[in-house]
């Protein structure tokens, strides 16, 4: 028998290729029919491996978690908390700044996929061995979701467009703020890895006194 000259769709396969398509084109260009034409297949063929969107999407999670490293978090890390909270939340940050657009989808939706599970179990264990309670460890989980994916989804520098000096007129104190910012250097992206680092460093400040 001939083999086939297409590789074999699979869950993962079209995972990783709702992946890409939401990458290029944003969340509104993840449909079936866009799915199936980038795999070169037909759209019901798709149904034979992911029920719908949603399993689909669960599948799509799937992978975007599996790029956060969760062994910062880990007992027999040899990190005191407070190391291993930050770096986990600047790995969990810098996975969906790889795949921004794939916040829309995720963030107001059902926590289903195994190993978004497992991460959210993972990170308030680690919480319940710095000393706090399960429902002090919730509010700090929520807390650090709210920074990270308020971070990832945003660029603060981006939405002034124009150059600091043509601010001046009208908006003084925001020249300045600009002004000041871009020097300290770190390019166009150095005030939003610079604000995210502050409100990182304030929320674990927050967290060691409450211990």
């Amino acid at each position: 028998m001939g083999r086939p000259s297409r590789a074999l769709l699979s869950r993962e396969i079209i995972a990783r290729a709702a992946l890409d398509v939401v990458d290029e084109h944003g969340s509104d260009g993840l449909t079936m029919r866009a799915l199936a034409d980038r795999l070169g297949v037909k759209a019901a063929s798709l149904y034979n491996h992911v029920s719908g969107k949603d399993e689909l999407l669960d599948g799509l999670a799937e992978l975007v978690n599996a790029e956060i490293d969760l062994s910062p978090l880990a007992a027999e890390d040899g990190r005191g908390w407070r190391e291993g909270l930050a770096a986990y939340a600047r790995g969990y940050r810098a996975a969906f700044i790889r795949h921004p657009n794939t916040i829309a989808l995720l963030a107001r939706r059902r926590v289903g996929a195994e190993r978004q599970l497992l991460g959210y179990d993972t990170l308030l264990a680690a919480l319940g061995r710095a000393g706090l309670a399960p429902a002090d460890a919730a509010e700090v989980a929520a807390a650090l979701d709210y920074l990270v994916l308020g971070s990832a989804l945003e660029t603060f520098t981006a939405g002034f467009t124009r150059g600091a000096a043509e601010y001046r007129p009208g908006y003084p104190a925001l020249a300045g703020a600009l002004e000041a910012s871009a020097a300290r250097g770190g390019g166009p992206g150095g005030l939003d890895e610079r604000g995210f680092e502050l409100a990182l460093r304030l929320l674990l400040d927050g967290l060691a006194a409450r211990l």
